[in-house]
């Protein structure tokens, strides 16, 4: 794959797990997702259809599928938080996001369902977050795709990166485009 598909594909890089992660990286992942419905919303904010059914690299999804994409992520990543703070080490279910994001839901509709979903699923996030014991943290689940264990404290940063990495290939996009 050659580099600029490679930076469009990943335009703030993979996520990669930090050595140690200090309290203050955790409060940080935890402001990101506080704070990603807000700053989502005022990148797609006056976008119109067509320029919300642009691709954002080629063979990729459209912005309204990105958008989409993070309410379906985020509600199954809080699931998966739940599970795992209410169950011993449960192994969580997998689900095809590449299909999900060709359903007529994720295609089709305007993107405010999604964006309401967010606003009030990252709200509900946040508080759990922020109420997390130590303890809490090292508690885990099981992902049969990738056949390992991730602790809730690692899978904070996870999902802080991966809404950085969805609204980089909004806002990348824009100013290629000159939106």
């Amino acid at each position: 794959m050659n580099t600029s598909l490679e930076q469009l594909r990943f335009p703030i890089g993979k996520f990669e797990a930090p050595q140690i992660l200090t309290q203050e990286l955790l409060n940080s992942y935890i402001h990101d997702i506080e704070t990603f419905p807000a700053r989502l919303q005022q990148a797609v904010n006056g976008l119109n259809d067509a320029q919300l059914d642009t691709p954002y690299r080629p063979d990729g999804w459209t912005i309204r599928q990105v958008v989409n994409h993070c309410s379906d992520s985020h509600m199954n990543s809080l699931i998966r938080f739940k599970l795992a703070l209410t169950e011993e080490e449960p192994t969580i279910k997998p689900y095809y996001e590449e299909r999900w994001a060709e359903l007529m839901d994720s295609k089709t509709i305007p993107i405010e369902p999604a964006l309401s979903l967010l606003e009030g699923l990252h709200k509900r996030w946040t508080v759990l977050l922020k109420s997390l014991s130590s303890e809490d943290l090292k508690k885990t689940f099981i992902h049969p795709e990738h056949g390992k264990r991730f602790r809730l404290d690692e899978n904070i940063g996870v999902y802080a990166w991966h809404g950085n990495h969805h609204l980089a290939h909004i806002t990348t996009l824009k100013k290629s485009k000159n939106w």
